[in-house]
Formats: structure tokens, sequence, C-alpha cells
């Protein structure tokens, strides 16, 4: 990495990158609760596109709402920020947990990460096989290859503790039916979880705080590239493997320069050298709090982190809430 990129970075590390996801976050608070996914994913698009294109970057979206012809802004391959600066590779979700936003369910957030340019796996929009754990253990302890089983057992192993103290985060799906009935076999305990793979896997990295020891199971590939990017910056474990089963899913991901469809990525492969990551809180949740209007101001909880330094730095911002003023 060179001087000129850690030094460009230390600049957006700041408030910069925070005003992203805080100003996604409160357009899409501003339709928590309505019951329509859809306006409040629009409004977090349409806030973080017109943030990130004031970042002093030349920014290309690698993961993103989709590709061109399924997403108006902020597609696969879009380009992003002021023009001038680094070259980045940009991974976002406005609004990560659409319907937990719109139910006003825990754990709704705004998210965005940023790398050199190549640093991020550009995953095509399909399903992806994962696996994490928080820091503190020996490396190579879990394995996508292992049965669920016996990743369990290797953690309570190095953990100290009997299988019946671990409790695994996995999404609430009928896909997941197996999966559940064996973890529950070994004899850990399940949180479920509706939506909002990201904060299930960033949730690992804290277990004495949200009672979660590792996350398993299906979902999305951008979620994993943007959840192995907060855990670059936190610590921790991870693997994922695409889950590719028809020739236009193969097609799609041979166009995004994935030549292995089957191959198993470690943390590194999916979020390497230098990573920023942020997130900012859409509603209540156990890693942030969601954005509160108060009268004439709004209150905004964001975690913004870096990999090389290992810093994190947790920020309630109080603003003047223009849009009641205007």
């Amino acid at each position: 990495m060179s001087q000129k990129f850690a030094n460009s970075l230390d600049r957006i590390l700041t408030l910069e990158l925070v005003r992203v996801t805080e100003r996604a976050a409160v357009a899409a608070a501003r339709q928590r609760g309505h019951g329509d996914e859809k306006s409040a994913d629009q409004a977090a698009v349409d806030a973080m596109r017109r943030e990130l294109n004031q970042l002093p970057v030349q920014g290309v979206v690698v993961i993103g709402e989709g590709e061109r012809d399924e997403a108006p802004m902020l597609f696969i391959g879009e380009e992003v920020g002021l023009g001038r600066g680094p070259r980045v590779d940009i991974a976002l979700d406005p609004l990560e947990g659409t319907t937990m936003c719109a139910k006003n369910q825990p754990n709704s957030l705004a998210v965005v990460a940023i790398a050199e340019q190549g640093g991020l796996l550009n995953a095509p929009d399909v399903y992806m096989d994962k696996i994490a754990i928080g820091p503190g253990y020996p490396q190579g302890i879990i394995d996508l290859d292992a049965t669920p089983t016996e990743n369990l057992q290797a953690l309570a192993k190095a953990k100290g503790v009997p299988i019946s103290a671990i409790t695994a985060c996995i999404l609430d799906r009928p896909r997941h039916a197996r999966l559940i009935d064996e973890v529950r076999h070994a004899g850990a305990s399940i949180r479920l979880i509706g939506d909002g793979d990201i904060a299930g896997v960033i949730h690992t990295t804290t277990p004495d705080e949200t009672g979660i020891d590792i996350y398993i199971g299906v979902g999305g590939a951008p979620e994993g590239v943007l959840a192995a990017s907060a855990l670059r910056c936190m610590g921790g474990q991870m693997q994922g493997r695409l889950v590719i089963n028809r020739p236009d899913q193969i097609e799609r991901a041979l166009r995004m320069g994935i030549t292995d469809v089957h191959k198993k990525y470690s943390m590194e492969d999916m979020a390497q050298g230098d990573v920023l990551f942020a997130a900012t809180g859409v509603t209540d949740g156990n890693l942030l709090r969601g954005v509160k209007f108060n009268g004439e101001r709004i209150i905004t909880d964001t975690v913004v982190m870096r990999s090389s330094t290992g810093t994190v730095r947790w920020i309630r911002a109080d603003h003047v809430d223009r849009a009641k003023l205007a």
C-alpha cells in the first residue's frame, strides 16, 4: 500500500465516510415502520449516492444494489466520488435489512466498505455459504468443508466450554432446516434472525455482549463481502463459498472475473489490504442504536473502523433536522 493511499484514507476515515452511512440511515429511518421496503431502500440509495459523490476518491462500486440493468443507481461498476484522489473499490448496502426497517425491527443498518483498487471481491448477486467467528481463537478452527457439528466441537474446545454454551446465529429460512436440526442435535443453542446477516456476522466479535459465538449458513454473497470487511477490522475468521447452480449464474460470475465458482474464500480473499468499514444504525440493535428524531434534532449511532490500524471509532452524533426546519 502506498503512503499516498494511506494518507488519503486517513482523511476519508474522518467524518467524510461516517457522513455517507449517516445520511443513508437517516433517509431510511424516515420510512421506518411504514411497511414499504422499496421506498425505504430507495431513500437510502439516493442519500448514499449523493454523499459518495462528495468523497475525494475515484471509486468503483464492486458490491452494490445489483447490475446496471437491475439497479438504476449504485449498480456494480458505477463510478462514484469526485474523480480525484485514490482509486478505490467500494462495497455498500444502503439499507441492510430492508424488511426490518419497514417493520421497525432490530438490526437494520446502512453500510459501506472501502479498499484500495482490487481489494474487495467483486461477487455476483447470488447466495454464499458462510461461516464466521470472532477474534481470540487459533487460526483454522472453523472450516466450510467440516460439518456443523465438527465446527461447533472445535469452537467449544477452543473456548474451553461445552457445546451447550455455544450459540450459533442462523438466518431463519426453510433452506436451513437441516442445518438447524444438526446444530440443535449437537447441543448448541441457536439465535434465529429474520434478516441482516452482516450484523449477524459482526455479532460474533463480541459474544459476551451479543450472546453469539458463531455465524453459519447461506446468505447473500454481497453481504458476505461486507461482513468480511468488518471482520478484517475487528478481528475474527470467516470463510465463504458462492452458491452457484444455474448456467446464467456461472456466466454472470465469469463476467465478473470469477473463474472458479466453487472456490472457498477466506476473509482475506474477500477483503484484502487496508479496508475501511462504516455502519450506522437505522433501527435499534445489538451493535448500534437506531436513528432518533428528537424535535429539530437527529441522533445517529455509527461505527467506523480500519483494518491496518485496528482502530474502531464509535460516533454518536447530534444533527440539526434541516428537512424539518425547511
